[in-house]
């Protein structure tokens, strides 16, 4: 899987009695943020340069009925709890290393994002995240955390694990599913077992009655390990204060350049 790079992604609100105390996170270079927004305004613009960031090498053809059906999705994830939902395409084309002149194999230069056609193979998962309102105090995030790790290990099927990120207390998830898919939807008319993973993160606010949900789905199994490291890179990343206070005039501060508030 190719490595990605990081490019900061705001979480939007999330619909609640309360407004969420904002929330930041950094998602890697591979993210298409789906367009969420409050308005249908909002979301048809939003829709627009979405589809142009997702199909990069397409055209007009290819963007103009391929935005509102997006601008749908979007709007269906309306009063879900929904408040970032992004589609992670990452190549699977193999790395051959750079050639003499500093130019990648690919043709690329250092520091440069290589492209590779979907031909070449692709790796995909979904990230969504949802600011949850919980009933807790302010301070009481280790409580809360103690509680849904409790709630989660009683289901023999989830390995639910404590985890103390950077932000504070977590409680990862994660399960193993297994779909048949009939004869009559495959490509080759014989049923196919689907093996899917799902990693689900639970992040209590240390500064409001609220817990962040982030959850990764994947079907790209033979790429779980790297999903795996990709979402604990993501984890690393999370904070309930804002990231460029303090940072103004530091050149190279890390995290810092781009960061927005945003509403969980």
């Amino acid at each position: 899987m190719t490595p990605p790079t990081k490019t900061t992604s705001p979480l939007p609100s999330a619909p609640s009695s309360q407004e969420p105390p904002p929330i930041w996170f950094l998602a890697p270079e591979g993210f298409f943020a789906l367009p969420l927004a409050a308005t249908p305004e909002e979301r048809a613009d939003l829709s627009h340069s979405f589809v142009r960031e997702l199909y990069s090498r397409g055209d007009e053809n290819v963007w103009e009925p391929a935005a509102p059906y997006y601008a749908a999705m979007a709007e269906m994830m309306a009063g879900t709890g929904v408040s970032y939902s992004a589609m992670g395409l990452f190549s699977t084309a193999d790395e051959n290393g750079t050639q003499d002149d500093g130019a990648q194999a690919d043709g690329t230069q250092d520091g440069e994002v290589a492209r590779h056609e979907g031909a070449d193979g692709v790796a995909q998962c979904a990230l969504t995240v949802a600011a949850v309102p919980t009933d807790q105090a302010d301070t009481d995030t280790d409580v809360v955390a103690q509680g849904i790790l409790a709630i989660l290990s009683g289901d023999e099927y989830n390995d639910a694990r404590w985890l103390d990120l950077p932000c504070g207390p977590a409680v990862s998830c994660v399960t193993l599913r297994e779909y048949r898919i009939k004869p009559e939807l495959t490509e080759t008319g014989e049923q196919v077992d689907l093996l899917t993973g799902q990693i689900q993160v639970h992040v209590p606010f240390p500064t409001g009655p609220f817990t962040a949900v982030f959850t990764l789905h994947t079907a790209s199994m033979d790429y779980w390990t790297e999903f795996c490291d990709l979402m604990a890179a993501v984890l690393q990343t999370v904070s309930f204060t804002d990231p460029t206070e303090g940072t103004e005039g530091l050149e190279g501060a890390e995290g810092a350049e781009g960061a927005e508030e945003s509403q969980a």
